[in-house]
This record gives C-alpha cells, structure tokens and sequence, in this order.
C-alpha cells in the first residue's frame, strides 16, 4: 500500500541468521546496506533471529505487523527448518500462515528461498525447495529463489562453517534482493533507480 510522500513506506525483514548478519559486523549485513540503499526513501526494520525456524517466525509475526505496520514484508525463512531435517509440509504450513498474516495486515511480500546441502538426500533437497515455488504460485508472490546466488559455491564470500556469508558477500546478497524487491518499492511510492549503491563494503579492503 502506498505511503505519502510525508510518511516513508516500512519495509520488514523477518529471517534467520542469513539477515542478521551472523558473525559479520552489523553494519555490514545485507539489511543494513539495503536501508542505506533506500536511504530516506523507506524505513527498514530487521526482525531477524539467528537460529530462528518457520515456526518461530510464525508465532512472532503477529506482534511484529502490529506494532511496524510494515507495507512490505520480506520473508528469509526455512533454512534451519532444513538443516534440522523438519519436515517440508510443517514448514510449508509455517510459512503459508505468515504469507496469509502479511497480506491481511495490507503488506506486499517478498518470500526468499534458500538450498540445504547435498548431503541430506535428494528427495529431501527438492521437497524443501519446491516449498518455495509452490507458495509463491499460491499466492501470485515474487520469489528469490536463492538467497546466496553467485555466493553459496564461492569459498572465499563463505565463513569457515560453510553456512554463513562472509561481509564481502553481503553486497551481492542485496542486489539478489534488491533485483526482486524492486516493482513492490515502486507499488509503494519509491523510486528504486534513484536509491544510492551501497558498495563502500566491497570497494574498501579491511584492514
């Protein structure tokens, strides 16, 4: 829904550990560079929890909404459901009670999906996946399909757990967003183009 030009539109980000820069400084993660990117334009709030499920998520969404009233709702959830060998449906139940939950309080949704590792099987590995294509379908959502595009096989943008991206990868992370959050910004009356690059955590070398 758009905002007036006097009111900014809130952007809610509710993840894991992949948003809340989990072992990187914060100021590096991929949320705090899309609030710079937007700049003045929008309000974002990261509601993110390391470690955080779909279950979890579920039952604190309700308080979020009401009390940030967000327009859209970015929804990074489902990899530690994987990683914990949950079961699809349960996680598919999860997510299609926030889905439902965001478009009633009047937000947009951007749903991300992420990939588990080879080594939980196959039929598990496609299971886990097809959850996000299939509530994106549902509900007529823009999906990411994978948050770590162009991240997730490059050892050098990982951290030593093989889990988590390094703050060098955090820039990447936000144009795999930013490519599909773009047409909801405009929905809700901001002008993408003209939003600064955030890109001052890949030009500067750290010391």
């Amino acid at each position: 829904m758009a905002q007036t030009k006097s009111q900014p539109p809130t952007l809610l980000v509710v993840g894991d550990s992949l948003s809340a820069a989990y072992g990187i400084p914060q100021e590096t993660g991929w949320v705090t560079l899309l609030s710079q990117r937007l700049d003045s334009q929008a309000r974002v709030i990261n509601a993110s929890i390391s470690g955080e499920t779909t279950s979890g998520g579920a039952s604190r969404l309700a308080g979020l909404l009401e009390k940030h009233r967000p327009d859209i709702v970015i929804l990074e959830l489902g990899g530690n459901d994987g990683l914990r060998g949950l079961p699809p449906q349960q996680m598919q139940a999860n997510l299609n009670s926030m889905i439902e939950q965001s478009l009633a309080s009047d937000a947009e949704v951007l749903l991300v999906g992420i990939d588990i590792p080879p080594n939980y099987g196959q039929a598990y590995r496609e299971a886990f996946g097809q959850v996000f294509q299939k509530l994106a379908d549902e509900y007529h959502l823009p999906l990411l399909p994978f948050l770590l595009d162009g991240v997730a096989l490059k050892p050098e943008l990982m951290q030593d757990d093989g889990i988590h991206p390094t703050a060098e990868a955090q820039p990447r992370i936000l144009d795999n967003v930013w490519a599909r959050l773009t047409p909801l910004l405009r929905e809700a009356g901001v002008s993408p183009t003209d939003a600064p690059q955030a890109k001052a955590y890949q030009a500067e070398p750290s010391s």
